[in-house]
C-alpha cells in the first residue's frame, strides 16, 4: 500500500497587519472575556441580577489593569510560564484594585461593584485570559506548519532518544514536537537521576540511565539521539558519543554553556557533535558582580580586536556595559565582521573602530590620548610558529616592539588596567614565537613597576584555543573534507586546549580582578594527544580513521615541542584568585639588560637579511637564556631544508651540501651562521611560498 504524506497546511495569515488594529483586537477580546466573567459570577450569586452598567465598569477596570501589566503586548502564540505568572499577578491586582475603588467610593456608591463578586470575577477573568493565550499557542503548534517543508511519512520518521531530562531536554522536546516536519519521533528520555527512572518527564517516559543505553537503543530501535546536557564535561560527551556511535545511532547535540553571551537565553539549536563538545570542560564560574563593578562605565580598548581572542573578548566585555569600546586592529575585514556582531548582539553599546598597526608608536600614543582608556586588553600578536621561524624580525617588530608601544602608551595615558595575552610557548621556548612572547611578558612586568599605585599591568598565559584561525582543528576539518590525509607531526605530540569563550572569560577574570606585576596561567586541563584529536574528528565525521581517512605523521617542524609547559622552573603558583587560574610571581629581565636588548633589536632589524636573521636569534637567546633555537635555525634556507628532509638531529639533510662540512661535534647553529653557503638541490624548492632569490629588507618605517 502506498503511503502518502498529508498536504502541508499553509501558514496562518495575520488578521491585522497594522499594530494598532492588532492591539485593538486583543483589547476587545480581553474586554469581552472580562465582561463574560462578570456576568457569570454575578448570575451565580443568589438574589442578584447582572447589570449592563456594572459589567461595562468591570470590563474597563480589567482593561486598565491589563494595560498596566502590558498583557496584550506579548505574542499569544509564544505564551510560556512567565506569561502565566504575569496573568495570575494581574488577576490578583484586579481584585485588589476593585476593593480599593469600592472603599474609596465610600457611601456615595460611585463604584457599585460588590467585593465578593469582584474577587470571583477577577479569578475567572484570569482563567479566561490564560485560556485565550494558551489556545492560540496550541492552535499554532498543532494546526500550522511551514508550507515549504512537508511532514515526513510515518515510514521515514526517526525514532529519537533525548539524553538528559532536565530543562534543556524539555526545550528540545518542545522544539521537536513543535516542528513535526523535521521527522523526529521522541520515544523517551535517558537520564542518570535514578529517582525519575520509569516516571514521565514533560509527558515522555524516562527509560533509564546511561548505563542501560545499549539495552534501550536495541529494545526501542532507536535511530537518532540528541545529547541535551549543555553543562556536561567533555569526558561525558566523549563517552556517550563513543557508545552511541558503536550502536550506529546518529547523534546530535545542543550548544554548551560556553556558547552563551551573558544574558542571552539558551536555545536548543540541534546540531552535529563537534570536537569542541568532546573537549568541553566544566563551565567557568565568573565573579559577575566584581566584573561588572570593574568594567561598567569604563572605556575599554582591545588590540587585535579582529582576531579570534580579541573578538571574543569584545563580545564578553560588552556584557558588563563599558562606557565605550575601542576596537583596534590592522585587518579591515576582521574589524568589519566584529562590528557587525556587536551591532546585532549589543545594539546600544557605544564603540569605535580604529584601523591601526601597534608597531606605529606615534599613532598609537595619539590614539590613547584621544580615548583615554581605563582598561586595555592587548591581544594583537603574530602567533604562527613556522612563519615566525622564517621571519623572526616580524616577531620582534610585532610581538616585542608592538607590546612595548602599547605598554608605554598605557603608562602615559594613565590606564587603570592592562592585560597582555601571552602563550604557554613562552615557557622554556624552542621557537621565535615563544621567545618573543617571553620578552613581552617581561616588558609588561617592568611596566608594572613604573605604574602608579592602584594601576594593574599583568600577563595571562594559556595554550591553544579551539577554532582560532590557523589552529589545528580548522585544518583537520579541511583535510577531512578533502578526503585526507590528516597530517600530524608526531604520534606522541600533546597540546593544551581551551575553547575561545572559556579562555576569554578566564582572561577577564584574571586580568581585571588580579594584582599587578603577575603572570596568570589558565588551567588548561589535561594535555590532549594531537593524534587522538585527529582520530576523534574523523570518527565525528562518521568515518573510520586508517580506513576512510589516513592519518599521516610528518615529523616535528622547526621550533616545535613534543609537550608544552605552563610554568618556568623558577615560578611558584597558587590558585588564590580563581580555581582555574594559577598566579605566579615571575622573574623578569633586569631593566638595564632589557633596555640594551631593545636597542640591539632596533639595530638588528635594519641589517641586511643575511646578517639580520642570525643576529636576531642570537639576541633572543641572550635575552631569554631558556630559549633553545630550533635545530635547523631560521631563515628561508633553513625552512626549505626542513621541508625537503625532516630530521631530528644536528646532521644536515642529504639534499643540502655545504663547503667544508662541520666536525661530528658540531651542532645545528652552523646552519644559521653559514646558511648563505647552503644550496638546495631539490628542484621542488622553487615551488615553495618562499623565494630563494634576492634577499629582502624591511621598510624603514618599521625600524
Amino acid at each position: 500500500m502506498e503511503v502518502t504524506s498529508k498536504p502541508a497546511v499553509k501558514p496562518m495569515a495575520p488578521f491585522f497587519v497594522s499594530p494598532f488594529l492588532r492591539q485593538a483586537a486583543k483589547q476587545l477580546m480581553d474586554g469581552c472575556l472580562a465582561a463574560l466573567a462578570w456576568v457569570i459570577m454575578e448570575s451565580l450569586v443568589a438574589g442578584s441580577d447582572w447589570s449592563l452598567k456594572r459589567m461595562i465598569l468591570w470590563a474597563l477596570t480589567a482593561l486598565a489593569v491589563g494595560g498596566l501589566f502590558q498583557l496584550t503586548r506579548h505574542v499569544y502564540r509564544l505564551t510560556d510560564l512567565r506569561d502565566a505568572l504575569r496573568l495570575a499577578t494581574a488577576a490578583i491586582a484586579l481584585a485588589a484594585v476593585a476593593l480599593v475603588m469600592k472603599v474609596m467610593a465610600g457611601p456615595l456608591n460611585l463604584y457599585p461593584l460588590m467585593p465578593n463578586i469582584a474577587f470571583g470575577a477577577a479569578v475567572l477573568t484570569g482563567v479566561f485570559w490564560s485560556a485565550l493565550r494558551i489556545g492560540c499557542r496550541w492552535w499554532r503548534e498543532t494546526h500550522v506548519q511551514p508550507a515549504a517543508i512537508p511532514a515526513p511519512s510515518e515510514q521515514r520518521r526517526n525514532r529519537t532518544l533525548i539524553v538528559g531530562a532536565g530543562k534543556a531536554g524539555a526545550l528540545v522536546l518542545q522544539e521537536l514536537e513543535r516542528h513535526p516536519e523535521l521527522g523526529y519521533d521522541v520515544i523517551g528520555f535517558v537520564d542518570d537521576d535514578p529517582t525519575i527512572h520509569g516516571e514521565r518527564a514533560h509527558g515522555v517516559r524516562v527509560l533509564g540511565g546511561s548505563d542501560r543505553l545499549e539495552i534501550i537503543v536495541r529494545k526501542h530501535n532507536v535511530t537518532h539521539a540528541v545529547l541535551a546536557i549543555p553543562s556536561a564535561s567533555g569526558l561525558v560527551v566523549r563517552k556517550l558519543n563513543a557508545t552511541l556511535q558503536g550502536l550506529r545511532v546518529q547523534i546530535k547535540t545542543v550548544p554548551g554553556l560556553y556558547n552563551l553571551l551573558g544574558t542571552q537565553v539558551w536555545k536548543p539549536v540541534i546540531r552535529d557533535v563537534s570536537i569542541e563538545d568532546v573537549l568541553r570542560r566544566d563551565p567557568v564560574r565568573l565573579n559577575h558582580s566584581a566584573m561588572l563593578q570593574a568594567v561598567e562605565g569604563s572605556v575599554v580598548l582591545i588590540t587585535g580586536a579582529g582576531g579570534s581572542i580579541g573578538s571574543e573578548l569584545a563580545r564578553q566585555i560588552c556584557n558588563f556595559k563599558p562606557k565605550h569600546l575601542v576596537l583596534l586592529g590592522r585587518g579591515e575585514n576582521s574589524l568589519w565582521m566584529i562590528q557587525q556582531e556587536i551591532q546585532r548582539l549589543f545594539p546600544t553599546q557605544p564603540y569605535s573602530l580604529e584601523l591601526m598597526d601597534i608597531r606605529k608608536r606615534s599613532g598609537l600614543r595619539e590614539l590613547f590620548q584621544i580615548y583615554r582608556p581605563d582598561i586595555v586588553l592587548h591581544a594583537a600578536a603574530h602567533k604562527h610558529v613556522p612563519f615566525l621561524e622564517t621571519h623572526p624580525a616580524e616577531a620582534v617588530l610585532n610581538n616585542i616592539f608592538g607590546t612595548k608601544n602599547v605598554v608605554e602608551a598605557a603608562l602615559e595615558s594613565g590606564v587603570r588596567s592592562l592585560v597582555s595575552i601571552s602563550t604557554d610557548k613562552a615557557v622554556n621556548p624552542t621557537n621565535v614565537l615563544g621567545a618573543s612572547k617571553r620578552i613581552a611578558e617581561c616588558i609588561v612586568l617592568e611596566a608594572s613597576k613604573k605604574a602608579q599605585p592602584g594601576k594593574s599591568f599583568v600577563s595571562v598565559r594559556f595554550g591553544n584555543v579551539l577554532g582560532s584561525r590557523g589552529s589545528v582543528v580548522p585544518i583537520f576539518v579541511e583535510q577531512i573534507e578533502r578526503g585526507g590525509p590528516i597530517t600530524v607531526t608526531h604520534p606522541e605530540m600533546t597540546r593544551y586546549f581551551m575553547t575561545i569563550p572559556e579562555a576569554s572569560q578566564l582572561v577577564l577574570q584574571a586580568g581585571l580582578l588580579g594584582g599587578t606585576g603577575k603572570v596568570y596561567v589558565l588551567d588548561m586541563g589535561e594535555p590532549v594527544k594531537i593524534a587522538d584529536l585527529a582520530s576523534d574528528m574523523v570518527k565525528l565525521s562518521g568515518l573510520a580513521p586508517g580506513r576512510d581517512i589516513e592519518i599521516r605523521f610528518t615529523g616535528l617542524r622547526p621550533g616545535e615541542k613534543l609537550h608544552e609547559e605552563l610554568f618556568l622552573d623558577s615560578e611558584r603558583s597558587s590558585t588564590t584568585l580563581h580555581a582555574k587560574v594559577f598566579e605566579t610571581n615571575p622573574h623578569g629581565i633586569p631593566p638595564e639588560k632589557l633596555q640594551e636588548g631593545m636597542e640591539a633589536f632596533r639595530k638588528a632589524i635594519t641589517l641586511p637579511f643575511r646578517q639580520r636573521q642570525p643576529e636576531i636569534v642570537r639576541l633572543l637567546k641572550w635575552m631569554v637564556p631558556t630559549y633553545t633555537p630550533s635545530l635547523l635555525g631560521v631563515g628561508r634556507y633553513g625552512g626549505h631544508a626542513w621541508n625537503r628532509r625532516k630530521v631530528n638531529s644536528a646532521v644536515p639533510p642529504e639534499n643540502c651540501r655545504r663547503k667544508n662540512p662541520p666536525s661530528k661535534d658540531a651542532t645545528a647553529p652552523w646552519l644559521v651562521a653559514n646558511k648563505a653557503r647552503i644550496h638546495i638541490k631539490d628542484d621542488t624548492a622553487s615551488r615553495s611560498i618562499y623565494s630563494l632569490e634576492p634577499w629582502t629588507t624591511l621598510d624603514e618605517h618599521d625600524a
